[in-house]
């Protein structure tokens, strides 16, 4: 977690640098290659100190904005914070905890998802709550059968 210092100076620069001395072209690279890892934890890696996960958020939607590929962005959120929150895949019971968990990822996913996806992913929730995966079942990248069932490519 940072102290405040991921905001002093110029943290874009500082972030693409910290991309691009790892090896990768791009910060969206660098996250491909880690799908289930929080943003929190990629923004460590690339700065414990100095760089923060909403600062790795804001770059990686602004990546997906010039490529228009914004569902793909968003399949990706969900992957993380379901892995970060439900690390054993979908629940086979459906007590109360497990019904916290799924409530408080569908929660996240939607409340960071861009306004222009909102309603999409407010459909797919439905439909994972009235038909839901198999127990067990883990998205492991954006590009998840599942993911995509529910939330096709569809750039406008």
């Amino acid at each position: 977690m940072t102290d405040g210092r991921s905001w002093e100076g110029n943290w874009k620069v500082r972030l693409y640098e910290r991309v691009r001395e790892r090896g990768y072209s791009s910060l969206t690279a660098f996250a491909e290659a880690r799908p289930t890892v929080s943003l929190v934890d990629l923004a460590e890696e690339l700065g414990k100190d100095d760089i923060a996960g909403v600062q790795v958020f804001t770059g990686l939607l602004a990546e997906a904005e010039r490529r228009k590929q914004v569902t793909r962005f968003v399949r990706d959120v969900f992957v993380r914070e379901f892995t970060e929150n439900l690390p054993d895949g979908w629940p086979a019971v459906m007590d109360d905890a497990n019904r916290f968990e799924i409530a408080k990822t569908m929660g996240i996913w939607t409340a960071d998802t861009p306004d222009t996806h909102k309603a999409r992913v407010k459909q797919a929730r439905v439909v994972l709550r009235a038909t839901p995966p198999p127990p067990g079942w883990r998205p492991l990248s954006p590009d998840d059968e599942l993911l995509l069932t529910l939330l096709p490519d569809e750039e406008a």
